[in-house]
């Protein structure tokens, strides 16, 4: 089937709400539903991202429906912005349907003073952030880790490095799961995942990772925004990266595994990028306690970047500024998590999406817990990001999630051809965002014509009453990776 043909399978439920009946094909176990508005379905005829969502709702033991968000493009196996919850023990997880950037995630920092305040020392901050903070595809970090130190970051995530003095314990509990998800186990890190990882803690990486310097530049919900301690015209630092190469290999092995026992359990799959093994099978667990150890050292990366961060701010802006430089919250993007939906405990496979609980869930920091756990929706360079806090909706419609962008709507190929790195730059110096990336190349590629509109796809999201705005965030300088 082509990806064109999807769309015109897509039948309207709701205002926000698009379904692919299960009835469509007759290996779907269930239908598959993408959040968006009539503009961001016309976008889908162009990619397989429609197709692949349907090839998720053949996956054993999927419950309810294949979800995407509206950030929904083209992935591996899964789309990215797709959602799926197996039920336990016996539906299967996907290391697909996690990706290859376990725990890919953003972390947003808020600075003790304004836009107005930085003047002039804007242009120093970003350069001194990009010295701070090591990045591209190698990037070694500035924690040398060994073996023992290393088991102890996959075990316990950020608190490995808090009680060395990275960050602080409040950083931990503004960190989804606290920064460590259970049952990770280190001995399920193959080798080359822990080589690849070892020098890499407190990198950015490439692609769209990236740390932004900030000012909150408009207030939706002032009350919730004061809870998570934002106000008008604050500086803010969001940073965007995840596992690194430790990650990717942890995908890479774990794929190559479940693609060699699919038949084993008598799972047929309609591609083989989805490469799969029940969540209860010796294979499941491996890959289960791999991806928790690699979604730790995520955390940990984060943190670590946080701590850098921290850092520049205190050479450039005092010690008084890097000490009220306070976390607001760390989500992830990419990871399986057991959750309890609908009377039922499955395994929720995020996969560029993130949590959105809403107001008096105990996952959430207690002194968020009356507003909402905080969401980021980052746009692309050059455009806002956005501050949410999780609506009830998200766990009637969504298991608790919503998207972690604004989705790509180009290619890397087809952006680079539309204009260059050194063109990009001087159009966003032009705006006065200040740009520091080692690759022009790599610049091109993040272009913000190579997204969808983020303020369309935000708009979706509340509309669907998946997470409502806070606060609009605009770039002032962007350390790319």
């Amino acid at each position: 089937m082509g990806a064109s043909s999807s769309t015109s399978e897509l039948v309207r439920l709701d205002e926000t709400l698009w379904e692919i009946p299960a009835a469509t094909r007759p290996d779907m176990r269930v239908p598959a539903r993408v959040f968006a508005d009539p503009e961001l379905v016309a976008r889908l005829a162009d990619d397989g991202s429609l197709e692949q969502l349907e090839n998720v709702a053949t996956l054993p033991g999927i419950v309810e429906a294949a979800l995407a968000m509206p950030d929904i493009h083209q992935g591996y196996g899964f789309p990215v912005g797709g959602v799926a919850a197996m039920e336990l023990p016996d539906g299967v997880v996907s290391p697909g349907g996690v990706g290859y950037d376990i725990n890919c995630g953003v972390r947003l920092l808020a600075l003790p003073l304004s836009a107005a305040e930085l003047g002039a020392r804007r242009e120093p901050l970003v350069h001194e952030l990009s010295r701070a903070i090591p990045a591209g595809a190698g990037g070694e970090g500035p924690l040398e880790l060994r073996p023992a130190e290393l088991d102890e970051v996959l075990r316990e995530g950020p608190r490995a490095l808090v009680v060395r003095g990275v960050g602080r314990d409040e950083d931990l509990e503004r960190t989804e799961s606290h920064g460590c998800l259970p049952g990770a186990d280190p001995a399920a890190v193959s080798d080359r995942a822990r080589e690849r990882g070892a020098g890499q803690l407190g990198t950015l990486g490439s692609g769209n990772h990236f740390v932004e310097l900030q000012r909150v530049e408009h207030l939706f919900d002032p009350a919730a925004a004061e809870t998570f301690g934002l106000g008008e015209g604050q500086l803010t630092v969001l940073i965007h990266s995840g596992s690194r190469g430790l990650g990717h290999q942890v995908c890479t092995d774990h794929v190559r595994a479940m693609d060699a026992v699919g038949r084993r359990y008598g799972i047929v799959l309609p591609d083989r990028q989805l490469a799969c093994a029940p969540a209860s099978s010796p294979e499941g667990r491996r890959y289960l306690a791999a991806m928790a150890a690699a979604a730790n050292f995520a955390f940990a990366n984060r943190q670590a970047i946080a701590h850098a961060v921290r850092s520049a701010v205190e050479r450039v802006l005092g010690r008084d500024a890097a000490a009220g430089t306070r976390q607001v919250y760390d989500v992830a993007h990419n990871v399986a998590k057991v959750e309890r939906h609908g009377g039922r405990d499955v395994l929720v496979h995020r996969k560029g999406a993130t949590r959105a609980f809403p107001a008096g869930s105990d996952e959430i920091p207690a002194g968020y817990r009356a507003v909402g756990q905080p969401v980021f929706i980052p746009g692309s360079m050059g455009t806002a990001s956005f501050v949410l806090a999780g609506e009830p909706g998200s766990m009637q419609r969504s298991f608790g999630t919503t998207c972690h962008g604004a989705g790509r709507a180009l290619s890397r190929t087809a952006a680079r051809k539309r204009i260059g790195g050194a063109e990009l730059r001087r159009a966003l110096e032009a705006q006065g965002i200040v740009v520091r990336c080692p690759s022009n190349k790599g610049l091109a590629e993040e272009a913000p014509f190579a997204y969808k509109d983020v303020e369309r796809v935000v708009e979706v999201v509340e509309r669907a009453g998946l997470a409502r705005r806070v606060a609009r965030l605009a770039p002032l300088g962007v350390v790319k990776g």
